[in-house]
This record gives C-alpha cells, sequence and structure tokens, in this order.
C-alpha cells in the first residue's frame, strides 16, 4: 500500500470512529481531511465522501440497532425528507460559488457546539415527560438537507445536534440520524455520476475500513458513552472541525 493511501486509511479509520459514536457519517470530517489528498471539491472529494458516508452511516445503524437505539418511525420519517431534499443541493453545488455558503455553515455550527455545551435545566421529577418535537424535526431536516447537499457532507453533522435540540436523547438521536443520513448520502450521489473523478481501487480500500471504523464507533457509544458525554465529544468535534475549516479560509 502506498504511504498516501495508508496515511488516508488510518486517518479515515479514526474519523469513522468518531463518526459513527455520534451516528454521523464520516462525510463531515472526510471532506477537510481527503482535501488535503485531492485537489478538485467538487468532482473528486464530494462524491468519494458521500459514498463513504452512505457506507460509514449504515454501518453504524447496525451497530445502534443491535442495542436497541433506533427510533425506525422517526427515523424512516426523516430519512425520506432528506433522501427527497439532499439531492436539489448536490445539484446546486455544481453551479455555486462555496465561499459564502462555508460561512454560513460555520455560522450554524458554532452556534450548535455553544447549545450542545450549555447546562441542562433540572428536571422536575413529579413533571410529565415531554414528547420530542418530531414535527419540528422534520421541518429542519429542509434547509439541513440542502445545506448538507451543497457542501457535500451528508446531513447528519447539523441533524445530530438539531435532534438533540427538539428533545431527543442523544444516544437515540444519533441512532435516528444514522437511518437518516445513509439513504440521502447516496442519492446526493446523483448529480455527481457524470463528472466524478474517482480512483475506485483507493475508494474500496476506504470503503472499507470506514465500514468497520464507524461500526466499533456506534457499539463504543452504544456500550460504554453517557448520553451528556455524548453531546460533550459532539461539541468538541464540532469546535475543533469549525476552527480547522475557518483556518483553511483565512489562509487562502
Amino acid at each position: 500500500m502506498e504511504n498516501a493511501t495508508l496515511i488516508m486509511a488510518i486517518g479515515l479509520f479514526i474519523l469513522s470512529v468518531a463518526s459513527g459514536m455520534l451516528g454521523l457519517g464520516v462525510a463531515f470530517a472526510a471532506v477537510p481531511f481527503l482535501g488535503f489528498f485531492m485537489a478538485d471539491l467538487v468532482h473528486q472529494v464530494q462524491p468519494l465522501s458521500l459514498f463513504l458516508n452512505g457506507v460509514t452511516a449504515l454501518f453504524a445503524v447496525f451497530g445502534f440497532a443491535k442495542s436497541g437505539l433506533v427510533a425506525w418511525r422517526e427515523a424512516l420519517l426523516l430519512a425520506a425528507v432528506t433522501t427527497v431534499v439532499a439531492p436539489f443541493g448536490a445539484w446546486l453545488a455544481q453551479y455555486t460559488a462555496q465561499t459564502w455558503l462555508w460561512g454560513i455553515y460555520l455560522i450554524a455550527v458554532g452556534y450548535l457546539a455553544w447549545r450542545m455545551f450549555q447546562k441542562e435545566k433540572p428536571k422536575d421529577p413529579a413533571a410529565a415527560p415531554v414528547a420530542p418535537n418530531l414535527k419540528l424535526a422534520l421541518m429542519l431536516a429542509v434547509p439541513i438537507s440542502i445545506l448538507a447537499g451543497l457542501l457535500g457532507v451528508g446531513p447528519g453533522f447539523l441533524l445530530m445536534p438539531a435532534l438533540i435540540l427538539v428533545g431527543y436523547e442523544p444516544k437515540h438521536a444519533a441512532g435516528i440520524n444514522a437511518v437518516a443520513v445513509t439513504p440521502p448520502s447516496f442519492s446526493s450521489l446523483i448529480p455527481h455520476l457524470s463528472t466524478m473523478q474517482v480512483d475506485l481501487q483507493l475508494g474500496g480500500v476506504l470503503v472499507v475500513v470506514g465500514a468497520v471504523g464507524s461500526f466499533l464507533g456506534a457499539r463504543l457509544t452504544s456500550l460504554f458513552v453517557s448520553g451528556k458525554r455524548l453531546k460533550q465529544i459532539f461539541g468538541v468535534l464540532i469546535v475543533v472541525m469549525t476552527a480547522y475549516k475557518l483556518f483553511l479560509i483565512l489562509s487562502k
């Protein structure tokens, strides 16, 4: 295995474990990571990242489902919305200058990171539990999917915290999110099929590595990570990736 391929495989495995813990799919981290090795964002990095996102999210589903953490009704409804809407964003990416989109993205994830680190208000033991707001989650999934399609990162990176904010417990949010982002990752590939330039041998290696890492990450969350800790991990990950992307933009 060539050095560059080995580095990409090791890096993607680490990123897949982290993304699998959160039910995200790996594209949110794979896009900037693969950008070190591939020059063309739209025709090389985005299509490969989207396919990897679908595979890693799917194997995360297996990990969460094994522990009963997937609410299938909510997950399938969200998957229907994201699958239909995300390709529209991917189509727009073929014709849109992306600098200002990254600005919106950075603002959004910065806000979500801030919310993830906020202390939860103490719950009244006598109060009736409040059901998560599925309708709001479905409405938020539309703009999230369009933006994700534009950036080629899959909707999970923004959908996961959105699910937490509308009332889902973090572990269940991760399980729902993994299902919801799997089909749109593949449907978003459709606009890229005629123009993508992907090394199939390299892609095969990364797919296997990503699948193993994401399943392992989902099992780690299911068995060992508390909901509170999961929110903190996500918050740290958002801050790191946002700072990294901001550095790339400012250094150009």
